[in-house]
């Protein structure tokens, strides 16, 4: 019998979406196919702590749960979890830990110091094959203002946003507000640039409101979009695949709040998401299309879902924002929308972690090293 392939679950981290990450990481070990795969699950604490062994979901879990929350003391109470590397080992130390457990790595870790290239850094030093966008695809996913300044360079319809820096919103707010609203009109929605789930976002409609907004866009982030907030329909389309993508079909996802922030993307009952979408299937081919060009734009790999709105008063299109670890819990879109296509949750597993392999084999076929008049005529 072959030997099973090696899995590293890797979940937590520290960012503002850690208990999403959580949920994620759930629906993948409860899936995943246990006849092919031996599961190592890894945990990171919010503090930046590895953790493996024994059950480091559950040892989360509970420390997010508990009063001490975003500290690592919960985690030492919980006798049966070992810590992997301890907070001050060296990369390369951490590296090699890694590599000596897994064969390949499936990071379900949303947001910063997982999804924006720096998690993905780590496993290319220490050649893991891993699920999803490489260091220069995660990075510009993870940045929307380099997203959207990547697309609106490839020509694709997006709505007017403007960047502001937290150290010009520290030194001279009063000029940045002056800034925002003579650039972008009412209402607004201002976000951290770096983060997902809707964390740190607002609508705002007046001048007190956004003071706010920037304010707590800038807890979370050094940098803080603003765009002009438009009326309109939210569609998804997911993506799957590496130099080849495939788009699946579109949803639309409709929240009974205000706009789709987090409590309606994690709360049971507060948005529906409907598949496919009751839209033409001309649009639906375009949303397609144009789901794979902003794919390959940012060099993106493995798995993306990509977000557009749907104006109501225009009907024109415009390109929102690519996700490249999208939420993945079985109820989350990207998973749900791949289900609707023909490939259910544990064989859009399976299809990942081939592609994580595919794409490994392809980067190893790249010369490391330079021997001048080597091979040359």
């Amino acid at each position: 019998m072959p030997r099973k392939l090696r899995v590293g679950v890797i979940f937590g981290g520290k960012s503002g979406e850690h208990a999403v990450s959580l949920a994620s990481a759930q629906s993948i070990l409860a899936a995943i196919d246990r006849q092919k795969y031996v599961v190592v699950p890894i945990g990171i604490t919010p503090a930046g702590r590895w953790l493996t062994g024994g059950d480091p979901l559950k040892a989360l879990q509970e420390g997010v749960q508990s009063p001490a929350g975003r500290g690592s003391r919960g985690m030492h109470a919980t006798e049966e979890i070992t810590s992997l590397v301890i907070r001050d080992a060296g990369q390369q130390s951490l590296a090699r830990e890694v590599s000596e457990r897994v064969d390949v790595v499936f990071p379900v870790l949303h947001g910063p110091y997982g999804e924006d290239g720096t998690i993905q850094g780590l496993l290319e030093l220490a050649d893991i094959p891993y699920v999803g966008a490489g260091v220069l695809g995660s990075a510009v996913g993870m940045d929307k203002s380099m997203m959207k300044a990547i697309f609106h360079e490839r020509g694709f319809p997006i709505v007017e946003f403007l960047t502001i820096r937290r150290y010009d919103w520290d030194r001279d707010p009063v000029g940045v507000l002056e800034r925002i609203e003579s650039s972008i009109p009412c209402p607004m929605f201002v976000k951290p640039a770096n983060l997902g789930s809707s964390v740190g976002i607002s609508k705002v409609c007046d001048h007190l409101e956004l003071e706010r907004a920037v304010a707590l866009a800038a807890a979370y982030d050094r940098k803080i979009l603003v765009e002009r907030a438009i009326h309109c329909r939210e569609l998804e389309c997911s993506v799957l695949g590496n130099d080849s993508p495939i788009a699946s079909t579109v949803a639309e996802i409709v929240p009974h709040r205000e706009f789709y922030d987090y409590k309606a993307k994690y709360t049971a009952g507060l948005t529906d998401i409907i598949i496919p979408a009751d839209i033409s299937g001309e649009l639906q081919g375009h949303i397609r299309e144009l789901a794979i060009g902003a794919f390959q734009a940012i060099d993106a790999a493995g798995m993306a879902r990509v977000d557009f709105f749907l104006e109501h008063e225009t009907g024109h299109l415009y390109l929102n924002e690519i996700n490249t670890i999208p939420g993945f819990t079985t109820t989350s879109v990207y998973p749900k929308l791949w289900e609707a296509s023909g490939i259910p949750y544990p064989a859009l597993i399976d299809r990942l972690l081939q592609l994580a392999l595919e794409r490994h084999a392809d980067t190893k076929r790249s010369h490391t090293t330079y021997m001048p008049g080597a091979g040359e005529r």
